[in-house]
């Protein structure tokens, strides 16, 4: 069973209300197959942006149900590489993509996102994620 590392930019979607039904529904669907996996980076910008209890109460079950994939050195080294390889394409990648992309990578996951600079990624560096 291959993991899923669910971006921000998913987790936006899916917790909210109105968000959009796609996203929502792919959410849902990791969550229920047991694929969805974090990023520590992820939690720390969902944490960050949480409003409310009750965005706070399920923040506190995800992050206490949902293996967490560390950022060790070796993402972090990965991550320089392809910061450099989009340059080299010229393009210019937020560094926080650059680093859960790298985290997916490492840790062998595929990644549910909602934010076009992944795709950036994968295209500069004709890698799969």
């Amino acid at each position: 069973m291959e993991l899923c590392l669910i971006d921000t930019s998913a987790w936006i979607e899916a917790l909210r209300t109105d968000g959009d039904a796609n996203v929502r529904r792919r959410v849902a669907g990791l969550l229920t197959e047991g694929r969805a996996c974090l990023a520590d980076i992820v939690l720390l910008e969902l944490w960050n942006g949480a409003r409310g209890d009750r965005e706070k109460k399920e923040l506190a079950r995800i992050e206490q149900t949902l293996a967490v994939l560390d950022t060790n050195p070796n993402v972090w080294r990965l991550a320089l590489d392809l910061a450099r390889a989009c340059r080299a394409q010229g393009m210019t990648v937020p560094s926080i993509d650059l680093l859960v992309y790298a985290c997916a990578r490492h840790h062998g996951a595929e990644i549910e996102h909602c934010d076009e600079h992944f795709e950036v990624i994968r295209r500069a560096t004709s890698s799969p994620a």
